[in-house]
């Protein structure tokens, strides 16, 4: 397996490989790199030398890629979540099309290597023996989110291109707002750079007039104001949250689930145990450990098991239509602070 950044620099030098298999949930950095995949292999035609495919019309990859690209060198075949990663059922047997392909790729890799790109994209793989077998023959390539300072780097080197300075803490507090999609990133970057024009910079201002912030984020802003007994601006964060057509029962389930957190925080703490490892954070979302262990502080161990049990016992009463589920959560909150 080779990193993103490994194959950045290989297709940089402008030389494809027979063979890939990439994967993984940043799709920003998967298609950027599947662009200038296509951009070295050169101009294609689709139905000739350009075959897409998925798991509907995978079973003629073998015929596909014995057929000749007429009139053109190689043929460039692209085959999106096939199913051919994955397994199926309780006993996990594997797609039957597995072991008919790999057989054929061993048997007749002198041929197809000369004759075709093969890319397979997939969101997520099973490591069986096609995926080992591609490991050693061709080149893998995992797309995991990124971490922030991999991300703060990337997205500075995009402003600058355009001539727009991001400061790093700007270039975080974006982060921080939108999330850790790159894509997102990106489409919040490209209003930042029309919004401050060529040799401006960015500034958090900015990202707080343009900025679509996430739903996590907005969490973590309504908790803040709720830990700081500012009832009123905690209301009105929920009305926004509603504004944007956010679902009553989506906000109900985000909020337990991090006021869960921030009580998993203060048990850790108590416990001397790793509260990242408690939450369940993943490598890209360390920045987050400062915001939890501020925003726990702001409560009791017992006010955070209060709270949960509240919002257990609401979801409870609303489903039985004994309260409306707005009307409860903002009940709940104002208990709280009056507390």
């Amino acid at each position: 397996m080779v990193t993103v950044e490994q194959l950045e620099k290989e297709l940089k030098q402008g030389t494809l490989e027979p063979l890939y298999l990439l994967y993984g949930e940043e799709i920003y950095l998967l298609e950027s790199c599947l662009k200038r995949m296509k951009k070295i292999f050169g101009q294609t035609q689709v139905g000739i030398n350009e075959i897409r495919m998925d798991d509907t019309s995978v079973s003629h990859l073998i015929s596909d890629i014995e057929t000749p690209a007429f009139g053109y060198e190689k043929k460039l075949i692209i085959a999106r979540n096939t199913g051919l990663f994955q397994t199926e059922g309780k006993k996990k047997t594997e797609n039957p099309m597995v072991q008919k392909l790999l057989t054929y790729l061993e048997e007749n890799e002198n041929v197809w290597k000369k004759a075709v790109v093969l890319i397979f994209i997939e969101e997520t793989v099973n490591k069986n023996a096609l995926y080992k077998w591609i490991e050693k023959q061709g080149i893998t390539v995992e797309f995991s989110y990124l971490k922030p300072a991999q991300m703060v780097a990337r997205l500075k080197a995009i402003a600058k291109a355009y001539e727009v300075n991001l400061p790093e803490a700007v270039a975080m507090y974006l982060i921080e707002t939108v999330g850790c999609n790159m894509q997102d990133a990106m489409n919040e970057l490209r209003k930042l750079i029309e919004y401050t024009g060529k040799g401006g910079t960015i500034e958090k201002k900015a990202i707080d007039l343009l900025c679509i912030p996430q739903m996590d984020s907005v969490i973590f802003d309504l908790t803040d104001n709720l830990g700081k007994k500012n009832m009123q601006k905690a209301l009105e964060v929920l009305q926004s949250l509603l504004y944007q057509k956010e679902p009553m029962q989506k906000i109900l389930i985000m909020l337990y689930n991090h006021f869960k957190k921030l009580y998993f925080m203060k048990i850790a703490e108590r416990e001397n145990k790793n509260a990242a490892e408690v939450l369940n954070l993943k490598p890209n979302q360390s920045f987050l450990m400062g915001k939890y262990k501020t925003q726990a502080s702001y409560f009791k161990e017992k006010e955070l098991r209060n709270l949960l049990e509240a919002l257990i016992c609401l979801d409870s009463d609303a489903k039985l239509g004994k309260i409306d589920l707005e009307i409860g959560v903002e009940a709940v909150l104002c208990r709280y602070c009056a507390a």
